[in-house]
């Protein structure tokens, strides 16, 4: 069954584009996304670090690119594939340098407010040390499975399925480990 075409529609610059539902459609011949990452995924990435001046965001934001043109659902009949895809980036990069301007503005506004709370002095240096030394101690009252189970989920980063297996207790009994752990905290954060 044939694509369904509909009437040529002109993009921006009066040029004539003709949509239809399926694989992305270059002249007359219709290649699949994958094809098209094939040809142009080195090119773009280049295209990106020239804007960017970093090789990783380049690449996050050329990923980036080739999952919204994925996402299109639609074939458009593309006679430059490459300006079609800078297009497509241009607009992503655009998100991400207001996306970052919005963040900078608010990271910004939080270390106002907070006073420079990220500076480090020794009196936070010496409450941090103190607090940790409480969270030991509190650890330390917990019975051994509790304080090994929490201590493997939560520092060590393994699944509770993975830490169930090596304590010899069930998944569950894992969750209650680390919950019992958390109350224990809280205790020590909000004695009252």
């Amino acid at each position: 069954m044939a694509p369904a075409v509909q009437p040529a529609i002109a993009d921006r610059d009066g040029r004539e584009v003709t949509r239809e539902f399926g694989p992305v459609a270059i002249g007359a011949a219709t290649i699949d996304v994958g094809t098209l990452y094939a040809s142009h995924g080195t090119w773009l990435r280049g295209w990106l670090r020239q804007h960017t001046r970093c090789s990783h965001r380049a690449a996050d934001l050329a990923q980036d690119t080739f999952c919204r043109v994925l996402e299109t659902n639609e074939a458009m009949a593309l006679r430059n594939p490459r300006s079609y895809l800078s297009t497509v980036a241009r607009r992503i990069l655009i998100d991400d340098i207001r996306r970052r301007d919005v963040e900078r503005a608010y990271l910004t506004i939080h270390a106002a407010r907070m006073g420079n709370a990220d500076h480090l002095t020794p009196e936070r240096i010496a409450e941090a040390a103190q607090l940790l030394d409480a969270i030991l101690r509190l650890l330390e009252t917990l019975p051994e499975k509790a304080r090994r189970g929490f201590m493997m989920v939560r520092l060590d980063g393994l699944r509770y399925v993975d830490a169930a297996s090596q304590l010899g207790v069930s998944e569950r009994m894992v969750k209650r480990y680390v919950a019992q752990a958390y109350a224990h905290c809280y205790a020590l954060g909000y004695p009252d």
